[in-house]
């Protein structure tokens, strides 16, 4: 629920049948969140906090963290789209790629992620996540700059494949940072500040696309693309290592009583920081918990218009009859479209309580429309095609609220990895209207589904001693118990 809202929605599936947890009495401390750590005694955590001091403490944690994920996701789309602009740039032709060998470099990205998803997750939780996440970024970046080296359909391949890999780590990894540190109701808004910086992307991406088109030295602009955007995700990744925070717990930058603060304004929550161990019964439950199995298939149906349109964005452009450079240029527009329409739905998220679905389902339309533009508008209309080009932009703000609406109803650690472990997949433009007709279908079932629990759970409580009113919070709060089996944990939709 966001903050205060209890008489909100519910899940169809019965959270009475779940996996039975650890007794609640004498919970051993490896199964505790490692918050607890801070205090020295339970009663420590309802300590009252000053509005004022925590008013400053966020904007302290904003400068923490926001700077490093943004600049990060910057990076993402960047890396994503400098196979397109090599395919601008002559890679298709020096290499001698033809047919699908395009498409698989471009798919194989993907296979890569999919491949290290799961175990990537489960490493972020037994290791140091800051520091985890910088040595991910400056692989891929290797990676990146190896690919100027490549001199066949073959080695690029295998380096694609190598680099999908390493980026497996970045949205659940952003996802679970931002759980850490915020508040469920200051999640989107502080997701759609990270996330739009990939609107900064592909601004500058285009930018950087077009001063290394022209520069004239004694390698293919192509081999420019990736040494430079290789080499400056490698720096990025050194500089996360060094300062990117792993947890509120060990914060660097914090005092004791900062730190203590930080756990405490989490309370509300119900899904604790973290939790080192993992717990084979969270795993069991993400596996029988419908939810999961909707984010799953959201995480597929989102990124095949995500896909397509950062691998092939540019050959959409340029295939509207624009020269080389007159295609970089002309993904700025894009980029800034994206990101005021992140801001503009996260603005009105924190507006209105449990709207995240409604305002998904609202910044899909665009993009919708956009698709059937390209497919049905004449080649020979290149401004109503390029309308619709720029009309898949606003998704990006949709696709925001769905990281946020996972992160926000999933709890437990160990479950939230698992939880995290989302495919990408990308194909062509029927594909995109498909799939986003498939992502309103999806939406509005979990938007039904989060709503009826909380109604469920809403009645259980009622009919105790003390009502919900009377709800001991402070018991679930860190116990690193799931949102099925934490019955004061409310959903968000």
């Amino acid at each position: 629920m966001e903050s205060g809202d209890v008489k909100s929605g519910s899940t169809t599936h019965d959270e009475r049948t779940s996996v039975s947890p650890p007794p609640a009495t004498a919970v051993a401390m490896i199964d505790v969140d490692v918050a607890m750590a801070l205090f020295d005694s339970p009663d420590q955590i309802n300590e009252p906090i000053d509005p004022a001091e925590e008013r400053k403490l966020v904007r302290k944690i904003d400068l923490m963290i926001l700077p490093y994920l943004a600049v990060c996701y910057a990076f993402f789309y960047i890396d994503k789209t400098t196979l397109s602009y090599a395919a601008i740039f002559g890679i298709r032709e020096d290499l001698n790629l033809t047919g699908a060998d395009y498409n698989w470099l471009s798919s194989v990205f993907y296979f890569g992620f999919l491949f290290w998803a799961f175990p990537t997750n489960f490493l972020m939780q037994r290791l140091p996540i800051g520091r985890y996440l910088g040595v991910n970024i400056f692989l891929w970046g290797f990676f990146l700059m190896l690919q100027a080296a490549g001199k066949n359909f073959g080695q690029l391949l295998a380096l694609r494949f190598l680099a999908g890999a390493a980026e497996a780590c970045a949205d659940p990894s952003f996802m679970l940072i931002t759980s850490m540190w915020y508040t469920r109701k200051q999640q989107p808004v502080r997701m759609g500040l990270w996330y739009t910086a990939n609107g900064f992307g592909i601004a500058l991406g285009g930018l950087l696309g077009y001063g290394i088109g022209n520069i004239r030295g004694v390698l293919p602009s192509w081999k420019y693309e990736f040494l430079i955007i290789g080499a400056l995700c490698s720096a990025w990744g050194i500089v996360m290592f060094i300062f990117l925070p792993d947890s509120p717990v060990t914060a660097k930058g914090l005092s004791i009583g900062e730190k203590r603060m930080a756990v405490q304004r989490l309370r509300e929550n119900q899904t604790g920081i973290e939790n080192k161990h993992l717990k084979g019964y969270q795993v069991i439950e993400a596996f029988t918990d419908v939810k999961v199995y909707l984010f799953f298939a959201l995480g597929i149906v989102c990124n095949v218009p995500n896909g397509g349109i950062s691998n092939f964005g540019t050959l959409i452009i340029q295939g509207f009859g624009f020269d080389q450079l007159g295609t970089t240029l002309l993904q700025i527009p894009y980029g800034v479209l994206i990101a005021i329409s992140i801001l503009v739905c996260v603005y009105l998220n924190d507006r209105y309580v449990n709207r995240r679905c409604i305002f998904i389902l609202l910044f899909l339309l665009p993009n919708i429309a956009g698709a059937f533009g390209l497919r049905f508008i004449d080649p020979s209309n290149r401004a109503g095609r390029l309308v619709s080009y720029y009309l898949t932009g606003p998704y990006n703000a949709a696709f925001v609220m769905i990281l946020s609406l996972q992160t926000a109803n999933t709890s437990g650690h160990t479950k939230k990895v698992v939880t995290n472990a989302a495919p990408y997949y990308e194909l062509g433009i029927w594909s995109m209207i498909v799939a986003h007709l498939i992502e309103a279908l999806i939406i509005t079932t979990l938007w039904y589904l989060l709503r009826r629990e909380n109604r469920r759970r809403d009645r259980i409580q009622v009919a105790t001693a003390g009502g919900l009113e009377g709800r001991d919070l402070d018991t679930t709060a860190f116990a690193d118990m799931t949102d099925r089996e934490n019955l004061n944990f409310r959903y968000i939709y």
